[in-house]
């Protein structure tokens, strides 16, 4: 049994963030799997490396030696890298007000044993897994599902490191904390996570490395010229107060606790994101999937960002094209890693196998 010098396979791919980074770090993604149609079409159309179109269905009925053929790969071969970030959905922070997902009895929880049973069967010299941070909380739903994890990935025959990585410490413009988890076969010398590039103030503390400033969503967009969407226009119930609160807060603004003297809203009664407003001078507060009418961030010019500027802050190149309507789009980037973060964790997987 050889590794493939270089070729790295992708599962759950959606728009190919990890994918970028994977490249960008000297891998050459040969196969990828993905369920969402738009996501697939969106890897096809960037990623002209694949050795065969993106396999397009459920990861739980795609046999591992199906995978390894969508990659090229030959009897004993087998790929060096194996990639992908299985849905969040029974481990999101926001999806814990259900009862049911912190019971832990969402049935997603179980495409994390689909990662595991393709690095089992297809051995790549190494991985990268990434996820939610909140797979790591001490409750009912993620502490089960992370010992697990961590077990079957030992059963799997790899020794690993992980730890919970801030987009924004690594020069991105947007604070996104993941988990990543990074392992060789056993025997192997086991990668470490890199170190913070960029710090800053993170949910009024400190993070990262102090001694460069975190990039700012001013800095990330400065010079982009962009066309209206049709959809930018923030309506609604509330839409209209959005002009009224400046850079950087939320609907908060609108509190007598804040001392306005037209309260809105009562203190803490909704979600952080509700109205939230980008500062310029700090890195854009984690943009999510599928957010609500009123849900933020919003651009300081009291819009919904554009597709251009979603991209710059996710550090998507920006002539990377997307598939699909708004709403999928939106999707697309916001269930993606973003492609600098990637590419520095895969940077380190890299330089550890080169000195093996």
């Amino acid at each position: 049994m050889s590794s493939s010098q270089g070729i790295a396979i992708s599962l759950f791919s959606g728009a190919g963030g990890l994918d970028l980074g994977a490249e960008r770090a000297g891998y050459h993604v040969r196969a990828a799997v993905e369920y969402d149609r738009d996501a697939a079409l969106t890897m096809e159309k960037n990623f002209s490396g694949l050795a065969s179109p993106v396999i397009q269905g459920d990861i739980l009925d795609i046999p591992t030696r199906e995978i390894l053929r969508a990659a090229g790969l030959k009897g004993r071969e087998r790929p060096e890298l194996l990639i992908g970030g299985p849905p969040c959905t029974p481990f999101s922070k926001s999806g814990f007000w259900l009862e049911w997902k912190r019971e832990g009895l969402d049935p997603d929880a179980s495409l994390l044993q689909a990662y595991t049973r393709v690095l089992a069967e297809a051995k790549p010299r190494a991985f990268v897994l990434e996820n939610v941070y909140a797979l790591t909380y001490n409750n009912k739903a993620s502490r089960p599902a992370f010992t697990r994890l961590l077990k079957e990935l030992h059963e799997a025959g790899y020794e690993f490191n992980y730890r919970v990585l801030n987009a924004a410490d690594y020069g991105v413009p947007q604070a996104r904390p993941r988990l990543f988890i990074v392992g060789v076969r056993k025997g192997g010398k086991v990668p470490e996570l890199p170190e913070p590039t960029h710090g800053g103030l993170w949910e009024r503390r400190a993070s990262g490395n102090g001694a460069r400033p975190h990039v700012t969503a001013g800095e990330a967009l400065a010079g982009l010229v962009t066309d209206p969407e049709p959809t930018e226009v923030v309506r609604g119930t509330w839409g209209h107060l959005l002009p009224g609160i400046p850079p950087g807060d939320n609907y908060l603004y609108y509190t007598a606790e804040r001392g306005h003297p037209e309260p809105q809203f009562t203190y803490r009664s909704r979600y952080w994101s509700f109205l939230l407003k980008l500062d310029p001078n700090k890195p854009s507060p984690t943009i999510q999937a599928q957010p609500g009418p009123n849900v933020g961030p919003f651009h300081w010019e009291s819009r919904r960002l554009r597709v251009a500027e979603v991209k710059r802050l996710f550090t998507f190149p920006d002539e990377f094209e997307l598939v699909g309507t708004r709403a999928r789009v939106q999707a697309q980037l916001g269930n993606s890693v973003p492609p600098l973060l990637a590419q520095k964790v895969v940077e380190q997987v890299a330089a550890t196998n080169r000195s093996q």
